[in-house]
């Protein structure tokens, strides 16, 4: 009886094995897709989905992949080093995005994308959404904002984009950015506002104030595309990213786009934006604040300027005495430089603005009217 028990166990226990043994045998010869497996209806795309493609769809035809060509082929026109916010390619080809402004077949991009070409011994082209590449020309750059404008050659030109107000923009609402990141055609990217007001280096010595800043992701090769809203409007200008890497760490900064359409049609006019100020030289921010000074030091006046001519007064060179520090430009607090720049700029050239100045610890209002700085430099 126990033999009997011990070969039914034993039996049952290889049965068992086998099964286990051919199991993934049998699995695959019975439910082996061999054939091309039906496909599932997906229905409709979400709202917030047909809502990005539309905007893509809309938006994407405007924007253009702008190339800057060294004129001795193999060499770059930026020696080593291509410049901050642009890809470069092999054969010294600088490449940027920039989008269609107007009927006329003017595109706007960074200063930066196209500065070895306004500097001459560079040609400039654009390749557009249809994979059609346009010789261009630049009809003006704006080094103190980052910005230039291009015009095409002979072509019909894209749909210009929708502008839109960056004065109303909301920290935390949608953003776009279509570019062309490491010479990728119309890449889309996607963020939201993350902050505003930030200030941004540009030439010169100048900061930009109001910058916006955003997480949709911006590389090399992004400078100079559009930042749009959830409406498609231009809202901004792509012009830079803040990374230790080189690629998107999820902080880029867009010029807003009420400077850039002050800018531009001014470029478009004259090839050059007149820049309002006053005529001084400022001192250090770092040594203003180590000394505790809340303002702006007027380090240096200069002859014949509106300064001058309103009395201001820099610091004594022989004793280090210190002259005016302007705290304030009509009803704006003046904090640092961006501050009366900013200032200077909303008011624009030959407009007449009061500034409140401190010396020998008293206060005063100065009246000035301001000049355009690169005319005088002239």
């Amino acid at each position: 009886m126990r033999d009997r028990f011990t070969r039914i166990a034993l039996g049952a226990a290889l049965l068992l094995l086998a099964l286990f043994v051919a199991q993934p045998y049998v699995t695959a010869f019975l439910f082996s897709a061999r054939a091309p497996r039906a496909i599932t209806a997906r229905g409709e795309l979400a709202p917030a989905e047909a809502a990005t493609v539309a905007l893509f769809a809309r938006a994407s035809p405007s924007v253009v992949h702008v190339f800057v060509q060294a004129a001795t082929e193999g060499r770059s026109p930026f020696g080593a080093e291509a410049e901050e916010g642009a890809e470069q390619e092999g054969g010294g080809s600088q490449t940027g995005t920039g989008f269609v402004w107007d009927a006329a077949g003017h595109i706007v991009t960074n200063n930066h994308v196209v500065a070895s070409a306004a500097q001459g011994g560079a040609t400039v082209s654009v390749r557009l959404a249809t994979g059609a590449v346009v010789p261009a020309r630049i009809v003006g750059t704006a080094p103190s904002y980052d910005l230039a404008v291009l015009q095409l050659g002979r072509t019909t030109p894209p749909p210009p984009l929708a502008i839109g107000t960056s004065a109303d923009l909301k920290v935390g609402q949608a953003v776009y950015a279509i570019g062309n990141p490491f010479g990728l055609d119309h890449t889309l990217t996607t963020g939201v506002v993350s902050a505003l007001q930030r200030r941004l280096p540009t030439a010169e010595g100048r900061e930009l104030s109001g910058v916006i800043q955003t997480d949709a992701a911006i590389n090399p090769g992004n400078s100079g595309g559009p930042l749009l809203d959830s409406a498609g409007r231009l809202i901004g200008v792509n012009t830079a990213i803040f990374s230790p890497s080189g690629a998107s760490a999820g902080i880029g900064f867009a010029i807003p786009v009420d400077v850039v359409n002050r800018v531009v049609p001014e470029l478009i006019r004259n090839g050059r934006t007149r820049n309002p100020g006053i005529g001084i030289i400022a001192g250090q921010e770092a040594i203003a604040a180590r000394l505790g000074i809340d303002g702006v030091v007027v380090m240096r006046v200069l002859r014949g300027s509106p300064a001058a001519q309103a009395g201001l007064r820099g610091v004594d060179l022989q004793t280090g005495t210190l002259g005016d520090i302007i705290v304030a430009a009509g009803d704006r607090p003046v904090h640092r430089l961006a501050d009366l720049t900013a200032a200077l700029a909303t008011a624009g050239v030959d407009a007449t603005l009061d500034l409140t100045v401190e010396r020998d610890g008293h206060t005063r209002r100065v009246r000035v009217t301001t000049t355009d700085v690169a005319e005088a430099r002239r």
